[in-house]
């Protein structure tokens, strides 16, 4: 008889916890301002990072009036993607600075 009531009592506990699963993923979305806070944080560590590079660049365009030819700090996670003889632009993550003098902003240089 406990066999006969036990198949259906785990089907129903097996169906259960896959509809329970299925409601927490549903909610997980991040609201818009979950969002926002992401996009904020991503801001903050961007403008860390370019931070940290920034003074060598500086340097170098100090020694040859140019950023053509610089090179980044090993390590820094910071790409130099362009270099000209008066700006330059940087970019790590989803996030670039048009410099010398800017702020981060979304998106690839």
């Amino acid at each position: 008889m406990l066999r006969i009531l036990g198949i259906p009592a785990l089907l129903v506990a097996v169906c259960l916890g896959l509809y329970l699963a299925s409601q927490d993923a549903k909610s997980s979305a991040p609201t818009p301002a979950d969002q926002q806070a992401i996009s904020q944080a991503q801001s903050v560590g961007a403008q860390a990072d370019f931070g940290q590079v920034t003074p060598a660049l500086q340097a170098y365009f100090d020694q040859n009036q140019t950023y053509v030819g610089a090179t980044l700090p090993p390590g820094s996670g910071v790409t130099l993607v362009t270099a000209g003889a008066s700006s330059y632009c940087l970019q790590t993550g989803n996030e670039h600075e048009a410099g010398p003098g800017g702020t981060p902003q979304p998106g690839p240089c």
